[in-house]
């Protein structure tokens, strides 16, 4: 049964609350009260559960008059419907309690059925009015709730085709962790304050709306064009809030034209903007256009087919050979993934694994990778081709496996392989990220047997003193490095003392990306161990590389 409404009955007349409290207790709960004050008193404690207020004009202490001007002032209790009753029926005095903020006026003496409809109606009214506010706003941020900010974009643009128009979503980066971090309390103190923002930005050119989560969505007047300084301010001003530190907020512009495509569509197009420049610092704003939408299409293509594409064994493992330079033999092989698709053909390797990074899907891919490369180990084995270590990269994400040791052994085992014939490359920007997980794990695996290559050595940031901790056998420089340090003269660049720390610390080197025989004299010069790249040979299928095994071993 629900419970009942209450009604908050303010008369100084005893015999009057009594009849009132006796009609009205049997549908109510019923409050009273003998002056304004008093009403005031009540209200303090009991204004969240009060429904209506019956409300004498003539009282002692505080009346009537005075109690509705105090309380309209209060925006807790302004939104409480007032029914005045008085003696008087005029209609001046009618006209003074409505405009002190009473809902409804009666006159004495009561008459019960008036009453009770008079009541009855105004809390139907406030409770129908209610719902339709908690329709419109949103309760967190007061800001327009999703489907009303989309009826008001929708009436604005309607009533105002001439009107210059942009919508503007916000997404905040990495909003969750604000979330687990400071605690759900503070990562809603942070919406409001952005919400606070929005309305102030905006002023009366702009409708605003809290979309859900972290995403906001603004219909703005705009004739002039977007600034980053802008979007820099706003991020400025987010980050001044409490717990905002360090706060990135990306933003999407969508540029209203086509009035054919919903506002909903709007949003989504500006919200895919500011997706599209997740991740890159000092960007805070993209617009949505075609070449834009494309890109996410094509991006969004390519996720919805990866895991179609690993189990119709559309990815390949290739193998591009690593060369020693003293006797320009062939040494080794680095294994890649290749994709050749059905209907798009072969993909760039440099499109989608970026994206299989950042969604997680590459820890699967890698291990596909990781098994056909040890399926390749023994065949090879079986049919008598000379044993030659191949790597293998190993991902970010997979560093941060837990059971990666026990993945990585299990592989080898299944195919009866030693682990050195495995070379792991792990990126060297990896190693920066959290360099006490690093070193132990990769101090595991070292100490199962894998060979343990730092690859992309000279594209970060890594210092000596890091690569000194590091439990590695193999540096394997990259190849823009290698092609800016081999255009050098011999006594310029860092190329040499490279190559001196390496020996000191007993590490082999590799060098990537080698095209021309200039820069492999300069690396041999230099003391370099191994080179890999165009002037040998490109990544090739695993049968050309099988030919070229033979032809080694014939010669």
């Amino acid at each position: 049964m629900p419970a009942k409404r209450t009604i908050l009955i303010v008369e100084d007349n005893e015999i009057n609350r009594m009849m009132l409290s006796e009609l009205l207790s049997s549908e109510y709960r019923v409050l009273e009260a003998e002056n304004g004050q008093q009403a005031l008193d009540v209200l303090d404690k009991e204004k969240d559960e009060i429904s209506v207020i019956l409300l004498d004009i003539t009282m002692p202490v505080m009346d009537g008059y005075t109690f509705l001007s105090i309380a309209k002032e209060d925006p807790s209790l302004a939104s409480i419907p007032v029914i005045v009753t008085t003696q008087s029926d005029s209609e001046a005095d009618e006209v003074a309690a409505l405009s002190h903020g009473a809902t409804d006026y009666v006159a004495k003496p009561y008459k019960p059925q008036i009453i009770l409809h008079r009541v009855a109606s105004i809390i139907h009214l406030r409770e129908t009015a209610a719902m339709i506010n908690q329709f419109q706003y949103d309760r967190l941020t007061g800001l327009y709730s999703k489907e009303f900010f989309y009826q008001r974009a929708r009436e604005a643009l309607r009533q105002n085709p001439g009107q210059r128009y942009s919508i503007i979503c916000s997404d905040i980066e990495n909003f969750k962790l604000i979330n687990d971090v400071f605690g759900v309390a503070a990562g809603d103190r942070l919406l409001c304050g952005i919400a606070d923002m929005y309305r102030k930005k905006a002023g009366e050119r702009g409708i605003c709306g809290h979309l859900a989560a972290d995403h906001f969505a603004c219909l703005l007047e705009f004739d002039s064009e977007f600034t980053e300084q802008m979007f820099i301010q706003a991020n400025e001003e987010i980050n001044q809030l409490q717990n905002a530190k360090n706060v990135a907020v990306k933003w999407g512009i969508y540029s209203v034209g086509n009035q054919n495509v919903t506002v909903e569509q709007m949003c989504d197009r500006a919200l895919l903007a500011a997706r599209s420049i997740k991740g890159q610092y000092g960007v805070y704003f993209a617009a949505y256009d075609d070449k834009l939408r494309d890109e996410l299409l094509r991006q969004q293509a390519i996720i919805d087919s990866m895991e179609t594409a690993l189990e119709e064994g559309q990815f390949l493992v290739w193998l591009q050979p690593k060369y020693r330079i003293c006797d320009e033999t062939m040494a080794g092989a680095e294994a890649l993934v290749r994709w050749n698709h059905p209907e798009w053909g072969f993909q760039s390797p440099a499109e989608f694994i970026p994206l299989f990074e950042k969604n997680g899907f590459i820890t699967k891919l890698d291990q596909f990778v990781w098994d056909k490369t040890c399926f390749y180990l023994r065949k090879w084995d079986e049919e008598g081709y000379p044993p030659v270590p191949v790597s293998v990269n190993v991902s970010r994400a997979d560093i941060y496996h837990a059971d990666i040791a026990d993945i990585m052994m299990r592989t080898v085992s299944k195919y009866g392989l030693t682990p050195s014939r495995l070379h792991l490359e792990i990126t060297e920007s990896a190693y920066t990220e959290d360099p006490g997980q690093i070193i132990e794990t990769v101090g595991h695996l070292r100490e199962l047997g894998f060979i343990i290559e730092m690859d992309d050595f000279g594209s970060g940031y890594s210092s000596l003193n890091m690569l000194n901790q590091m439990p590695i056998d193999i540096l394997k420089l990259d190849m823009k490095f290698i092609q800016s340090e081999t255009a050098k003269p011999t006594d310029q660049g860092v190329l040499q003392f490279i190559m001196e720390l390496a020996r000191r610390m007993h590490l082999r080197v590799v060098a990537e990306g080698v095209e021309t025989k200039k820069q492999l004299d300069r690396l041999s010069e230099t003391g370099c161990d191994y080179v890999q790249g165009y002037y040998f040979a490109k990544p090739m299928p695993v049968g050309d590389f099988e030919r070229l095994m033979r032809d080694q071993g014939s010669q």
